[in-house]
């Protein structure tokens, strides 16, 4: 089974502190679903149209746990807090076999 894997790339923040208190809930929510971060923080480069703005790759198992994950209630939770701290695009894809 192949694995999946959260990729968000943030294009501006607006509410650092909204920002902090949405990690405090969300990381705890996905390491409890079986996350594994493989990369955060801002871009070390940025080609083509990209902005160097935080990026945040996520691995899951599956695909369907990482869908599971998103929807799940402690992550919905976090969301909320999240609120419009941030314009991100979060995208989750299947891994290479």
């Amino acid at each position: 089974m192949a694995k999946g894997y959260w990729v968000a790339v943030y294009r501006s923040i607006s509410d650092p502190d909204a920002l902090a208190a949405y990690a405090k809930l969300a990381g705890p929510a996905i390491a409890a679903a079986g996350g594994r971060f493989l990369a955060r923080g801002n871009a070390a480069k940025a080609y083509e149209a990209g902005i160097a703005q935080r990026v945040v790759l996520i691995e899951f198992d599956s695909v369907e746990r990482a869908v599971t994950t998103h929807d799940s209630e402690a992550y919905q939770a976090a969301l909320k807090v999240f609120g419009k701290a941030a314009e991100r695009d979060l995208r989750i894809v299947e891994g290479v076999s």
